[in-house]
């Protein structure tokens, strides 16, 4: 067999399970989204995308960044690593815009430290954090790009049953005087469950044991949770007692990159240990300077935070209503139907009838969990909602 034959031979047994994926290119605006590139193909409903607070279509903020920033702050490229020529004015205004805002409601001093994107966070900071001493303890069910950087670590690692917080402190119990570090790893909102962490329960268990740190993923959380939308950790006033909280700017943020808020010396030491920061040219400055302008402006939309919790919390009781196996307590909102095909059958009669909703299979979730992840945002209306309810009800009783 040549080598372009294992590669076929792979790619027909995705087909067979029904899991094959390929790009597809799409046009969307405000609310709507155009799959196809023909200007005939009328619009879908989007409901597939993290812009969970509309404000990547917002063109009047993307006008205002550009009329009040000088052709400096515009720069397209870097051109070169954070270490070498390419940390600009934009990087540090951003990252001291970051550390003051966290300090402030965190009430303590803190430092943030920006990346290239959340998965380059995740597959670099655990590696420099870690040593073959190192236990790392993660949630079963933790996004790969944590998976990754726990596997580029020299840590020993156990994963523990999703949201199992009675089997996590048996683990801490059982393996604490084995290893020098310990560190807790999880989300605060998991994006394909959309279910929500007791980061209280896990900053308590934290301050029992000494030689425990805490890493958390705020990635789907940040901007659209908490009051100024610092997160879960702000939402549950532990802001100040996460050691590692790393999010993204590529989702509510509207932008692109990632970011860790942390303690001084822990900054200080993931600029000196870090390889992806070490070793990746910086993003450009445009960038930089669009995510500090993102991020003062999502500040005070706390209406809109508060608006879109309720259209989750109500449309989640619906569904159970109906139902339907959803364990989401967020704006992502997963209705898991299990088998591939059927799956794929519900998002292809979604979009039919002018919703663009996109069927989560293996590996991405578990075997036999695929769903429908439904993703909503500002512009989702209760009417959107009602349809939507009404068509998944619809297609339930079809296959009853």
């Amino acid at each position: 067999m040549d080598m372009l034959s294992w590669y076929e031979n792979k790619l027909n047994a995705l087909k067979c399970a029904d899991n094959h994926r390929a790009f597809s290119t799409s046009r969307q605006a405000d609310r709507f989204i155009y799959p196809a590139t023909s200007a005939d193909t009328p619009p879908l409903l989007n409901l597939a995308s993290n812009d969970y607070l509309g404000l990547a279509s917002d063109t009047h903020l993307r006008q205002q960044f550009f009329t009040t920033h000088s052709q400096d702050s515009l720069r397209l490229s870097a051109s070169s690593s954070r270490l070498l020529t390419g940390t600009f004015d934009e990087h540090s205004t951003l990252e001291k815009t970051l550390a003051d805002t966290f300090s402030l409601h965190a009430k303590r001093t803190l430092s943030a430290l920006t990346f290239n994107s959340g998965y380059h966070a995740n597959v670099g900071i655990l590696p420099a954090i870690s040593d073959s001493r190192t236990l790392i303890l993660a949630d079963k069910l933790v996004h790969a790009s944590i998976i990754d950087g726990i596997l580029l670590s020299k840590a020993a690692h156990l994963r523990y049953p999703h949201q199992d917080c009675q089997r996590l402190t048996a683990l801490i119990d059982k393996h604490y005087h084995d290893y020098e570090r310990i560190i807790i790893a999880t989300e605060s909102v998991f994006s394909m469950d959309g279910d929500v962490t007791d980061l209280k329960f896990l900053v308590n268990l934290k301050n029992n044991y000494p030689k425990i740190s805490l890493y958390v993923d705020e990635a789907h959380a940040i901007a659209v949770r908490g009051k100024h939308g610092l997160g879960i950790a702000e939402e549950q006033g532990v802001l100040g007692e996460i050691d590692f909280l790393v999010g993204a700017f590529g989702k509510t943020m509207a932008s692109v990159g990632g970011f860790c808020i942390c303690h001084p010396i822990i900054k200080d030491y993931l600029i000196n240990a870090m390889r992806p920061l070490i070793f990746s040219t910086a993003l450009p400055p445009i960038n930089a300077a669009w995510t500090r302008h993102v991020f003062d402006y999502m500040l005070d939309k706390h209406q809109a935070r508060t608006d879109l919790q309720a259209l989750a919390m109500d449309f989640i009781a619906k569904l159970h209503g109906l139902g339907f196996d959803c364990p989401s307590q967020s704006h992502i909102i997963p209705v898991i139907i299990g088998d591939n095909r059927r799956t794929l059958e519900y998002a292809k009669a979604l979009k039919a009838a002018g919703f663009y909703v996109l069927a989560v299979r293996p590996p991405t979730v578990p075997k036999n969990q695929a769903r429908l992840r439904i993703c909503l945002n500002s512009h989702i209306t209760q009417t959107d909602i009602d349809k939507l309810l009404n068509i998944l009800e619809n297609l339930k009783n079809k296959s009853l």
